[in-house]
């Protein structure tokens, strides 16, 4: 296959016009042309027979890549089952997410334990069935956002469940994962936190999360060994000028990437424009959070084992706490460019590279590079979806 005149997304952030060849589930080939060789009568090679998408006006960019989503379309992946799995996975390749780690909910061992399971059995399976039927997007690992954080800013997460952090616990889910879990979310001043981290960081991303840690402890955690904050601003305590917590914490460390939700819900705009300004485009991973009720319409859902309530783009307990979001990553893209002003190329890499590296999967996915997996979406100037590649195959 090869698609013609396009704006290819570059990984360092930026567009080029050019060509690109896709043999079998790879990108085969990347041409860029000259400046003066833009357009649509810019043919640089004899298609040969093959198929051939003209995608002049159009920016082709890299599948996304969600690293931190709960659920869709009916389905969590703490439900333990293929059925939700792929159920998710395919939810997720329709909306244009063709990488995912799905991350799984404040539970007890046990359950835990049956969600490694099926995360392990599904990889397993997902390559060979690739081969005659695409399962959807595809599952990189599993995530882990608690038991181990703060009961002081748990959020939606079950308090039932909380506990310290535990080295042993976190080896035997891995086991069961068989070594899928690739990011691991805690509260480090927790009693045994920083132990934790020191001991884990060589095994597994650390995340800070849902933690009440001020800006020393915050320090400490990135010193032995976290690089990574979840949601940021959300379930941590707020940035002050006396008091600047984890926020100013992961500022000042410069190998520590942080999440942004920018589903219009849960960070104003203003201060999502902020962060970029803060952190640049380097170290922001954009998410979803998104739980089942994304992709199906308002009602009563779940999450964690709690009921959740969903008016449009709305999801809380029946407390009123904010609840993951009911967006895709697709959505939250659009509505980072379209809606708060971030510019394309940065918004981008926000939602391909830079989730792709903190998830240790940059080698085989998140950006439009020979051998990668042929995973590409043709999008307008809005972000919004024309075309999904997924391993080769137009959707």
């Amino acid at each position: 296959m090869i698609i013609r005149n396009a704006r290819i997304f570059r990984q360092e952030g930026c567009f080029r016009d050019g060509e690109i060849r896709i043999e079998g589930r790879f990108f085969e080939e990347i041409k860029l042309t000259a400046a003066r060789e833009t357009g649509p009568a810019a043919q640089t090679a004899d298609d040969g027979g093959e198929p051939v998408i003209d995608a002049h006006g159009l920016y082709a960019i890299p599948g996304l890549v969600d690293i931190h989503l709960h659920g869709c379309m009916g389905h969590d992946i703490c439900e333990g089952t293929r059925e939700a799995v792929r159920t998710m996975c395919e939810g997720e390749l329709a909306h244009g997410v063709t990488a995912i780690v799905p991350t799984t909910m404040t539970y007890d061992e046990e359950t835990l334990s049956k969600v490694m399971e099926a995360v392990r059995e599904y990889r397993l399976s997902q390559d060979e069935a690739a081969a005659s039927d695409p399962p959807g997007a595809y599952l990189y690992g599993v995530r882990m956002e608690g038991p181990f954080i703060s009961p002081k800013k748990m959020g939606a997460q079950n308090p039932a469940f909380i506990r310290d952090p535990d080295i042993d616990m976190f080896r035997r889910l891995q086991e069961r994962a068989g070594g899928a879990i690739r990011i691991c979310d805690m509260a480090p001043e927790q009693p045994g936190g920083m132990e934790f981290i020191r001991e884990l960081k060589d095994e597994v991303r650390i995340s800070i999360a849902h933690t009440t840690a001020d800006y020393e402890t915050a320090k400490a955690a990135f010193g032995a060994g976290a690089c990574h904050v979840t949601h940021l601003f959300n379930a941590m305590p707020p940035l002050s000028h006396r008091a600047p917590g984890v926020i100013g914490a992961a500022a000042d460390a410069e190998n520590a990437a942080v999440e942004l939700i920018c589903d219009g819900v849960h960070i104003h705009p203003s201060v999502i424009r902020a962060a970029f300004r803060l952190f640049g485009d380097e170290r922001i991973c954009l998410i979803s959070d998104s739980m089942m009720a994304a992709g199906l319409p308002d009602g009563e859902y779940s999450l964690g084992g709690q009921k959740v309530f969903v008016h449009g783009k709305n999801a809380v307990l029946e407390d009123g706490t904010l609840a993951g979001s009911v967006s895709f990553l697709s959505d939250c893209l659009r509505t980072a460019v379209a809606g708060m002003g971030i510019a394309p190329e940065s918004a981008v890499k926000c939602a391909t590279v830079n989730p792709a590296r903190a998830a240790g999967i940059f080698d085989r996915c998140g950006s439009i590079d020979e051998g990668k997996s042929a995973d590409l979406l043709l999008v307008d100037e809005n972000m919004n979806i024309q075309t999904v590649i997924s391993a080769g195959r137009v959707l």
